[in-house]
């Protein structure tokens, strides 16, 4: 039986994720797009002199595919990938990674820039506020690690203010990603989640909404192309340059 959306972000999608975490990098390859998406919104943290003396937090990892777009974005940077499943965080952690890069095992909604050896420069999250039980929890944690000027970047799915994109969505998720992932892995009850869980998220305005409550300026959301235009944006926004640094 498929778990509610809300029934799965309590703990059963992390479980979920830890299944899924040996064929998943098969599966996002076959998505037309994907990795150049992530680099995409890399890129868009502007980060520059390819990111030289700056640390970049990559929040929710995954098994490293945003990690390796920051690496491949800012050749100079320090990277932090932090993921909460042991299953996907072991398949990040086996892959060669230059020592400038390093993975914590760690809860979003729980880091303190004590986790982090200090403050960041800049944060990415690829595809984690939709999967947060408290989206406006993990946002402010995350804003509260930044200094005054720090980036973010939510790389995230929002179909809800456009129903073109939500008809494109359902169809490529029980045409494709559904049966593909069950094909794949045996079974399809993340996939499924995921499927809901993109069309029960906020619109766009939603989450600005919600980047703007937790303190963030300048917040904007930039499309992506492909097949995913509507459906996948850049949510971009910086902390206030004149607020004190946690």
């Amino acid at each position: 039986m498929t778990r509610s959306v809300r029934a799965m972000k309590t703990g059963p999608v992390t479980e979920e994720f830890d299944h899924a975490a040996a064929s998943y990098d098969r599966l996002v390859g076959a998505n037309p797009g994907y990795h150049r998406h992530l680099r995409v919104s890399a890129r868009r943290l502007r980060l520059a002199q390819g990111g030289t003396g700056q640390r970049i937090l990559d929040v929710g990892c995954g098994t490293g595919a945003s990690t390796a777009a920051l690496a491949r974005v800012f050749p100079r940077a320090e990277i932090i990938g932090v993921e909460v499943s042991l299953g996907m965080l072991s398949r990040a952690r086996e892959k060669p990674w230059p020592t400038r890069v390093r993975f914590l095992h760690a809860r979003a909604e729980e880091l303190t820039p004590e986790d982090l050896d200090g403050p960041v420069d800049a944060i990415l999250a690829a595809y984690l506020i939709r999967n947060c039980p408290d989206p406006d929890e993990t946002l402010a944690t995350m804003c509260g690690l930044l200094p005054p000027g720090g980036r973010m970047a939510l790389h995230e799915y929002s179909v809800a203010d456009d129903a073109m994109a939500r008809a494109v969505w359902t169809a490529v998720s029980w045409g494709v990603i559904i049966p593909l992932g069950r094909a794949v892995t045996g079974r399809s009850d993340l996939y499924r989640y995921l499927w809901r869980s993109v069309l029960d998220f906020d619109g766009a305005a939603r989450l600005r909404l919600r980047m703007r409550s937790v303190g963030l300026e300048n917040v904007r959301t930039v499309a992506l192309g492909g097949w995913q235009r509507g459906i996948v944006h850049t949510f971009l926004g910086r902390t206030p340059v004149g607020r004190r640094a946690s």
